[in-house]
């Protein structure tokens, strides 16, 4: 029996990919405006087919030609637009040109009308003005055929599995002839949390912690080579549960994910950061938990959990780095690895080779096993039981993640300038 298919809108490097591939689904074709995204995402997915296009220039006929499906229903569809403006006077929020690709996502779904699909966003457009945004949404959905899983979730990621503080809107939509799809219920609650937690979630087993997260890794400050690149080969230490899964020395029993072809010896996205001698001082002075006053920057308590990682602002909006917080016992921030460790990325999953490009690569995308929480309910709505491949999937060449964006612009052939233009398309037709 075929896995159900999928099909990603927002792709970037593919956290939200991965986390419905481990849930059992095949992800047919990912949409992703930023070429460099895309070659990692090509990289790391090498069945899916990218598509190096705005959502906003992409028609569903054009996705289902490319792919040979034909009339073939898809399963799901789902992806992260962003959502910014705000309500005006006389005015409906998805006609304020900041809500354009909102617009165009729903205008894809209407147009490959799958049987589910999936919104995700941040957590503060539930919130204020902006939750006129979702209340149009859920209404041109409505028309379009959908209904909503109501009331709408806020999840965060440490609740599965991940060790981050990490909050994520999500709306789950379902075609008028198919099952509502449920939320996911809390697995994990987070470690050495001062929330006041329910009842409910009391009992349950805590999340990894940031030392289960990155204790086994070896200190990227003591090895040269990854001054002048981002992977060595080497014997790790003992591992956590946690991390021997993301090493794929133990088995997931909820990854239904094709395996990889990879060197488990080779530690990759691990390039080393230069720190002056009076950062690295004022590092090794912070107390795990606690922020460094003059950077600013939370050193993690290996007994906790990490807090969200963000990814800066892209090209067009000046380029900015986030901060990486402090290692907990090294003083130094962390590597791209030892970010994708707290995201729950697994070790074959590789990265741009650049620091800011791999940071907001992760920072950017939904961890992966919190998007494998929600899409195992869309499985379970579809009333289909995970199938596990027996394939293995060989990693693309590792070119793909070292291409300057002219050098990526040209590999997909669009223009170089495409991220700057992205914030300028407008909407060119309705939605019903």
């Amino acid at each position: 029996m075929p896995r159900p298919i999928g099909i990603d809108l927002f792709a970037g490097a593919g956290g939200m990919t991965l986390g419905f591939e481990q849930a059992g689904f095949d992800m047919i074709a990912a949409i992703e405006v930023d070429p460099i995204h895309c070659a990692v995402h090509e990289y790391n997915f090498p069945e899916t087919t990218v598509f190096c296009r705005s959502v906003a220039e992409i028609r569903g006929q054009e996705i289902r030609d490319r792919l040979g499906i034909g009339d073939r229903d898809i399963d799901v569809v789902f992806g992260g637009p962003p959502c910014q403006g705000f309500s005006l006077i006389g005015k409906r929020a998805l006609d304020d040109e900041r809500n354009q690709l909102v617009f165009h996502f729903l205008r894809v779904i209407n147009e490959l009308k799958p049987k589910y699909f999936v919104m995700e966003n941040v957590k503060g457009m539930v919130t204020g003005k902006h939750k006129q945004v979702i209340e149009e949404i859920i209404q041109a959905v409505a028309k379009m055929g959908y209904q909503v899983t109501d009331p709408y979730q806020v999840l965060n990621a440490f609740h599965y599995g991940v060790p981050q503080d990490r909050e994520r809107l999500f709306l789950l939509g379902s075609r008028h002839d198919c099952d509502l799809a449920n939320y996911p219920t809390p697995q994990t609650k987070p470690a050495k949390t001062k929330r006041k937690l329910a009842k409910t979630l009391q009992n349950l087993p805590s999340s990894p912690t940031v030392a289960d997260a990155l204790f086994d890794l070896p200190d990227a400050d003591q090895i040269q080579v990854l001054w002048d690149q981002d992977w060595v080969e080497m014997e790790l230490k003992e591992p956590s549960h946690y991390a021997s899964i993301l090493r794929g020395e133990k088995t997931d029993p909820c990854d239904y994910s094709y395996p990889r072809s990879w060197n488990s010896k080779r530690m990759t996205s691990s390039t080393r950061t230069k720190h002056t001698p009076t950062s690295i001082a004022r590092f090794a002075q912070t107390i795990p938990g606690q922020v460094e006053p003059i950077s600013r920057f939370l050193k993690l308590d290996p007994d906790g959990i990490c807090n969200t990682l963000r990814a800066g602002t892209p090209s067009s909006r000046g380029a900015f780095t986030s901060p990486r917080p402090i290692h907990p016992i090294v003083p130094r921030c962390i590597t791209v690895r030892e970010a994708a460790r707290l995201h729950s990325y697994p070790d074959w999953f590789r990265f741009h080779v650049t620091k800011w490009h791999g940071c907001r690569q992760i920072g950017n995308s939904v961890p992966p096993y919190l998007a494998r929480a929600v899409a195992g309910e869309i499985l379970k709505a579809l009333q289909l039981k995970p199938i596990k491949p027996r394939s293995k999937l060989a990693l693309q060449a590792s070119h793909l993640l070292s291409f300057t964006m002219s050098q990526a612009a040209a590999y997909y052939s669009v223009p170089k300038n495409t991220i700057p233009q992205r914030d300028r398309i407008l909407a060119t037709t309705s939605l019903p």
